[in-house]
């Protein structure tokens, strides 16, 4: 390949790499590994004759999804060994100040992909949240997905129903009124400024479920369910509220906790009908050390 070509072959990749990226964050959940795909997808389409191939967007989504697929594989492995097992994974949270989503955050964001979402795709098993994410976010039609997980398009359609099924079921749409959801997670904070336990119970949903990921210690990874138990942990972290700062989480009204400028957990609430029904939270120190939080301060 001469210079000409390869860079004629780059600038043909790079029109679909916000695409690829999208894929790949939806499938893993985590935007090294979703980076770390798409470079194994540009390395491929290096190693081969990119004249024989007729549809290079659907070649390059077909390669980054079966890429994706080895490693939801490899994970579900490792979470069989109890040293690895966590009772709650919280995907890598997308942070913006509230309203300026990041650009390169708008094409990761264009199906409102809440981290409650993610976090449910998370228990999908690796065939049925591929079959889920391409077609139902994708529109990749199922006799195209069939062959990626070695099963009929009819067997293919059925993974990516139950997985819908239990999405919806655990997952449910959020308010689409920003002002509304923020003005549920300040009440939320609030009555938990002022220990003011009923008042907590009261903008939570009855059914609220609490998931939070504390990192590999597994210290901090818990899962709470029902308002007045969900309210109760509220009330002790309420040391925590001078140093909330509001922000967008995955498109969605959330907070980041901030102490001597470094972010101290995540948290991402998803309300419906002007109440908290899901709140999950991130505070792996390793994985938060890296986070820019100066948007997000004073």
């Amino acid at each position: 390949m001469d210079e000409d070509d390869r860079a004629s072959l780059t600038e043909r990749f790079e029109e679909h790499r916000s695409h690829l990226r999208a894929v790949s964050y939806r499938m893993l959940g985590s935007l090294a590994e979703a980076d770390d795909a798409v470079q194994e997808t540009w390395l491929r389409l290096n190693r081969t004759d990119a004249d024989e191939i007729q549809n290079l967007g659907g070649w390059l989504t077909t390669v980054v999804s079966r890429i994706c697929l080895n490693l939801l594989r490899s994970r579900e492995q490792r979470r069989e060994d109890p040293v690895e097992r966590l009772e709650t994974r919280v995907p890598d949270p997308l942070v913006s100040p509230e309203r300026r989503i990041d650009p390169e955050q708008e094409v990761l964001l264009a199906d409102s992909v809440g981290l409650a979402l993610m976090v449910v795709m998370e228990s999908l098993a690796p065939a049925e949240r591929l079959a889920f994410v391409l077609h139902d976010m994708f529109a990749v039609p199922f006799d195209e997905i069939a062959p990626l997980i070695e099963k009929s398009a009819a067997a293919t359609r059925q993974l990516a129903s139950r997985a819908r099924r239990r999405v919806q079921g655990q997952a449910p749409a959020p308010d689409a009124d920003l002002a509304r959801q923020r003005e549920a997670v300040d009440a939320f904070f609030a009555a938990a400024r002022d220990g003011r336990f009923e008042a907590l119970v009261a903008v939570l949903d009855p059914d609220v479920v609490l998931r939070s990921d504390g990192g590999a210690g597994g210290a901090l990874s818990v899962v709470l369910h029902g308002a007045r138990t969900v309210a109760g942990q509220a009330v002790t972290y309420s040391v925590l509220t001078p140093y909330v700062r509001p922000a967008l989480i995955n498109g969605a009204a959330g907070v980041v906790v901030v102490r001597k400028g470094r972010a101290v957990s995540v948290m991402a609430f998803t309300v419906v009908g002007g109440r908290v029904v899901a709140i999950d939270v991130l505070s792996d120190p390793e994985r938060l050390k890296l986070m820019d939080v100066t948007a997000l301060e004073v």
